[in-house]
């Protein structure tokens, strides 16, 4: 939403309808688009913004206040499917570190208040991380978060293992391969290789967003901890703006992907990968430049890619966030 040209609430969810779209993701509880919302079929991420992690974790009133305020106004005639409890936070991220202690009690701070109204088994409580709290991601199985985030993550992830709720990650090949182009080849990176380019025991790579989605799955099984879901909560690529963007190359990476997560990964190969396209529309109040080009759409509404969204409820399109750069993931091309 970060733009002073885009359409007013109701004409996006029209244009979301109209174009198949059936879900989205609001990166803060905007109560135009909630409004705009109601009864239009659409399934909803939720955002909790990182600035008010702090007062929903030291106060469980304000918790409820905000569940009361943002989810039961809208409940059923919004079909809110997850709440992401902040987005990219990290302990050692200096713009988010102080935040992370926030975290976890606001995740369960909102989870008690929505169990609460007996909705615990409908709408899912989580948070959103990037692709930085990943330590080691080749090969894939070998997967770890870091040393220094462990104590901030496994509590999360036994949390969710006890809510039966998915972790929400950001993963976004265009920044490996824009972050280290000598190991990794922009075929990989566009799911067009023809060929595998990783073998990592009884899993053979093709394209690099499999690859690092399975280095997270191998992370949260490295832990011990037990089987946590993933849903891939933002996956993009930039048409301008930036090392290896152009129209093709979002069109072919964006085309690939929506066809490409109907399916599993190596080690998920039996079900589709829940993943939420960035953007919905380029956003010209964004900075640096890259970050203005993520849109699917323009502002005025027409559509920059000539590929759609077909019956199938796997094929996501969210609203606006900031980036990290994720770690390099080599490949042998």
């Amino acid at each position: 939403m970060m733009g002073n040209n885009l359409p007013p609430a109701n004409e996006v969810i029209n244009l979301y309808k109209s174009n198949n779209i059936q879900r989205m993701r609001l990166y803060d509880p905007n109560q135009a688009a909630l409004e705009a919302l109601r009864n239009s079929g659409i399934e909803l991420i939720l955002g909790i913004p990182n600035s008010d992690l702090q007062s929903l974790a030291t106060n469980a009133d304000n918790a409820r206040q905000w569940v009361q305020r943002n989810v039961l106004n809208f409940w059923p005639s919004v079909k809110i499917k997850y709440i992401a409890v902040g987005n990219e936070v990290s302990p050692v991220n200096g713009a988010t570190s102080w935040m992370a202690q926030y975290v976890l009690p606001a995740v369960q701070n909102i989870y008690q208040a929505i169990r609460a109204q007996n909705l615990h088994d409908q709408i899912k409580v989580s948070t959103s991380i990037d692709m930085t709290l990943i330590g080691n991601s080749y090969p894939p199985s070998q997967g770890s978060f870091r040393a220094d985030v462990r104590s901030y993550l496994d509590p999360i992830i036994g949390y969710l293992l006890y809510a039966s709720a998915p972790l929400l990650v950001n993963v976004y090949p265009y920044f490996s391969y824009s972050g280290n182009p000598r190991d990794i080849s922009l075929p990989y990176a566009l799911f067009t290789s023809p060929n595998v380019v990783v073998r990592d025991g009884q899993y053979q790579y093709q394209n690099l967003f499999d690859a690092m989605l399975d280095s997270v799955h191998a992370a949260i099984d490295n832990t011990g901890i037990g089987y946590v879901e993933v849903v891939v909560s933002e996956s993009g690529w930039p048409s301008d703006g930036g090392a290896a963007t152009s129209y093709d190359n979002a069109r072919i990476y964006l085309d690939n992907l929506i066809r490409h997560v109907k399916g599993g990964t190596p080690r998920r190969p039996w079900k589709a990968t829940e993943t939420y396209l960035f953007a919905m529309f380029d956003e010209n109040q964004k900075s640096p430049e890259l970050e203005k080009h993520f849109g699917l759409f323009s502002a005025n509404k027409q559509k920059k890619y000539p590929f759609g969204f077909g019956g199938e409820r796997i094929n996501e399109v969210v609203a606006a966030s900031d980036f990290n750069a994720t770690n390099p993931l080599k490949s042998d091309i």
